[in-house]
């Protein structure tokens, strides 16, 4: 499975939990930290914590183990961690406090028609 096929599908599994705002940043030229950023917001920490299970479920499935997972318990961010991509689930606060989209916004936004459901 290809770092975009991998970041498309952790796409998919949070727009199956009604994830907000989902966006999936390509920034393998900008960095070595990863190949793609997905980034996504939850309503509540309840939807968080199932956004994260559903992102591990799908990328399990595919034979595609996270090597980190931080921030879980605490509920306002969680990152998974799988080397060639990372998937951010926030708050919608922090979200908005950290402005990933706006520190990475040399990377090259994905389009996600065709893989999300419309709204």
């Amino acid at each position: 499975m290809t770092p975009k096929d991998m970041a498309l599908l952790a796409a998919k599994a949070l727009d199956s939990k009604k994830a907000k705002e989902i966006k999936v940043i390509e920034i393998g030229d900008l960095t070595t930290l990863a190949d793609y950023f997905v980034i996504a917001a939850g309503t509540s920490n309840t939807q968080i914590s199932a956004l994260s299970d559903v992102v591990e479920e799908y990328l399990k499935r595919e034979g595609e183990m996270a090597l980190r997972r931080e921030g879980y318990r605490d509920g306002t961010w969680v990152l998974l961690d799988y080397g060639s991509i990372a998937v951010h689930i926030f708050s919608e606060e922090a979200r908005e406090f950290y402005d990933l989209e706006r520190l990475w916004r040399d990377g090259k936004e994905v389009d996600l028609s065709g893989v999300l459901t419309e709204e």
